[in-house]
C-alpha cells in the first residue's frame, strides 16, 4: 500500500466519503484503484465507520462510478457558493 501525508490521507478519506465524487477522480488524484481505495479506507476508519461507509458506497445514493452517472449529474455547483472574482470573493 502506497504511503500518503496526513494532507493527503484526510483528503482520499474525505473524496472516498463524497457522493458525488467518482473513484476515477480519486485514482486520477491519487492513484488508488477502487479495490485499494477500499482496502485504504479499512485501514484508516474503525470498523463501524467502514461498514457505514461500505454500505453508503454500495447502496447507490452517490454514485462513485462515472460510467453509471447520467448527463445531468456530471457537475455540481451549490446554488449558495459565492462567485469569485479578481480574487475577491463578492459580497451577497
Amino acid at each position: 500500500m502506497k504511503k500518503f501525508s496526513e494532507e493527503d490521507t484526510n483528503r482520499i478519506i474525505q473524496m472516498a466519503w463524497e457522493d458525488r465524487t467518482t473513484f476515477d477522480a480519486i485514482k486520477l488524484q491519487f492513484g488508488l484503484t477502487q479495490g485499494e481505495t477500499e482496502k485504504f479506507m479499512r485501514s484508516q476508519l474503525n470498523p463501524n465507520s467502514f461498514k457505514l461507509w461500505r454500505k453508503r458506497v454500495s447502496s447507490g445514493v452517490g454514485i462513485k462510478h462515472l460510467a453509471k452517472r447520467d448527463e445531468v449529474s456530471t457537475r455540481f455547483k451549490c446554488t449558495l457558493q459565492r462567485n469569485i472574482s479578481l480574487n475577491k470573493i463578492s459580497k451577497r
